[in-house]
């Protein structure tokens, strides 16, 4: 008796994905960034997605924050030290149901070298076929980090009390996948 397998690879398109993040300035308001450019794959079992896997990779030097000078700021050493780490890699270690379309995808984030454990709130989208014959999955997921953490400490003190950076850092990840020949 033969066991159909349902393991497939959903390669990230990285065309129609995006990896942003959002953090408190002067602890007043928000600054939202983004990088323009992660790669990965979803190693997705059909019959049984917690035994699901997730790899992901986000080039630092592609940082967008809208203003250029403060992108530079961010890859130098103050911040993400983008020339000696210029990768943000993902590796997942186990995904959890939470209910019909949403996980959780827990598993090791690695920053500046450091790598901590990390989960991802997931939410399936949904799978279409599109005009040229390729299945497409889509799916967000959200997490909160501590920047420290992960060895990005740069900051100075308000003259009023409190921080120019927050520590917080909110992710949001909105994933397009291409379902492998």
């Amino acid at each position: 008796m033969t066991t159909a397998v349902a393991v497939r690879t959903w390669n990230i398109d990285a065309s129609h994905s995006t990896a942003e993040f959002s953090v408190k300035h002067m602890m007043i308001s928000t600054v939202k960034g983004r990088f323009g450019s992660l790669e990965g794959a979803i190693e997705g079992d059909e019959f049984n997605p917690l035994a699901s896997s997730v790899r992901a990779s986000i080039d630092v030097a592609s940082i967008t924050t809208n203003d250029e000078a403060r992108d530079t700021h961010l890859r130098s050493d103050d911040f993400f030290s983008a020339e000696k780490f210029p990768k943000i890699n993902f590796v997942s270690k186990r995904v959890e149901r939470v209910d019909a379309e949403n996980y959780r995808i827990v598993g090791d984030l690695t920053i500046r070298d450091v790598t901590k454990e990390v989960v991802l709130e997931t939410e399936f989208e949904g799978q279409v076929a599109d005009p040229w014959g390729n299945q497409r999955a889509g799916f967000t997921a959200t997490t909160q980090i501590s920047r420290g953490e992960f060895g990005v400490n740069f900051n100075g003190l308000l003259e009023t009390g409190g921080v120019i950076v927050s520590d917080k850092v909110k992710i949001t990840l909105h994933i397009e996948a291409v379902r492998a020949a």
